[in-house]
C-alpha cells in the first residue's frame, strides 16, 4: 500500500544533494537508505561507535577517499576487512593502480605474482607478530613510513595516522600474497589473531551504535558473529545497535550473521542492496545531509 504522501518528487537540473536526497520516495530502499543515514548521524552526535566491515572490492571500485575522509571527519570510529582489502590498498598506495588481472594471469600462472606487493605486505605481517600488534596496524604504518607516493589514499595508512582501529581477517591461502616465497602462515595467523581481539574489543562498544557490512559475503560475517560473541561473554553489552548489509546481491551470512542474529533481542535491521559504487557514496551524502540538518525530518 501506498499513498501520494511516499511519492518521489522530480529534481531539476542543478539542485543540491538535499534536495535529491529528500525528492527519493519514501519506500522500500529509499527508506532505509534514509534510516540508515539518520542512525549513522544519531550515533556519531552521541559519540557512539560506528564500524564498517567491508571486503577488497569497495577500493578496487575506488571509495577509498570517501572511506579515508569518513575516517578523518571523526564519522568512523573503526575498520575492519578480510584479506584481500590489504592488498588492494598498499597497490593503490604504491602504484596508484591494482595489479590484479586475474583471467590473463591464471593461464600461465602469473596471476598474483608481483614481487613488491607480497613481500611488503609478507614483512608487515612478520613484523606484526614480532612485535605483537595487528596485521592492520602495522600495514599503515609501514606504508605511511616508507612515503609511499599515494598514501593519503591508503585507509590503513589513514587509520594509522588517526590512532583508529583498522583490522585485517585473513583466511590462510585465499590472498595473492600467500603464494609469495616470503609469506610466513604462523606470522600472518599470530597477526590477524592480535586483529581478532581487536575487533572483539570494539564490538564489545558498539550499543546503540552502528555496524555497517560493505561488500563481505563471508569472511566478515563470520569473524564479527564470533567477535561479538566473545564480547559478549566477557560481560560487554553490546545490544541495541543497528546492523545493515550493502551487497550486490543479498548474501545468506551478511544477511543472518551481522543483521539478523546479533539484533535478536534489539536493535534496527537495514538490507541495501545495489553496486557499492553507487550505493555507498549516496549513502555518505545522506549522511553528511543529516549531520547537517539534524532537526529534518
Amino acid at each position: 500500500m501506498v499513498n501520494q504522501k511516499q511519492f518521489a518528487a522530480p529534481v531539476a537540473a542543478g539542485a543540491s544533494m538535499r534536495r535529491f536526497i529528500e525528492a527519493l520516495p519514501d519506500a522500500l530502499a529509499a527508506r532505509d537508505l534514509r534510516l540508515l543515514a539518520r542512525a549513522i548521524a544519531s550515533a556519531h552526535r552521541a559519540g557512539r561507535t560506528i564500524l564498517l566491515m567491508s571486503g577488497a572490492h569497495p577500493i578496487k571500485v575506488g571509495l577509498s577517499p570517501v572511506i579515508c575522509r569518513l575516517m578523518r571527519d571523526g564519522i568512523l570510529s573503526a575498520i575492519a576487512t578480510n584479506g584481500a582489502a590489504i592488498i588492494h590498498d598498499y597497490e593503490l598506495a604504491f602504484a596508484g593502480r591494482t595489479s590484479e588481472d586475474v583471467g590473463a594471469g591464471l593461464a600461465d600462472g602469473s596471476f598474483g605474482m608481483a614481487e613488491e606487493t607480497g613481500a611488503f605486505l609478507n614483512r608487515a605481517a612478520r613484523m606484526a607478530a614480532n612485535e605483537n600488534k595487528g596485521l592492520g596496524e602495522v600495514v599503515g604504518r609501514e606504508i605511511e613510513r616508507a612515503r609511499l607516493k599515494f598514501r593519503k589514499v591508503s585507509i590503513f595508512a589513514t587509520a594509522y595516522r588517526l590512532g583508529m582501529a583498522a583490522t585485517v581477517h585473513v583466511a590462510i591461502g585465499a590472498d595473492i600474497i600467500h603464494m609469495h616465497p616470503a609469506a610466513d602462515g604462523g606470522a600472518i595467523g599470530a597477526a590477524t589473531m592480535n586483529d581478532f581481539h581487536r575487533l572483539a574489543a570494539v564490538a564489545g562498544s558498539l550499543s546503540r551504535g552502528v555496524v555497517v557490512n560493505l561488500g563481505s559475503a563471508v569472511v566478515m560475517p563470520e569473524v564479527f558473529l564470533k567477535a561479538l560473541n566473545l564480547a559478549r561473554n566477557l560481560g560487554r553489552n553490546a545490544r541495541n545497535f543497528t546492523a545493515a548489509d550493502m551487497d550486490f546481491i543479498r548474501q545468506y551470512r551478511s544477511r543472518r550473521n551481522v543483521v539478523e542474529r546479533p539484533t535478536e533481542t534489539g536493535g534496527a535491521r537495514i538490507l541495501l542492496t545495489g553496486h557499492h559504487e553507487l550505493m555507498f557514496p549516496l549513502l555518505v551524502a545522506a549522511v553528511r545531509e543529516e549531520l547537517a540538518h539534524p532537526k529534518r525530518k
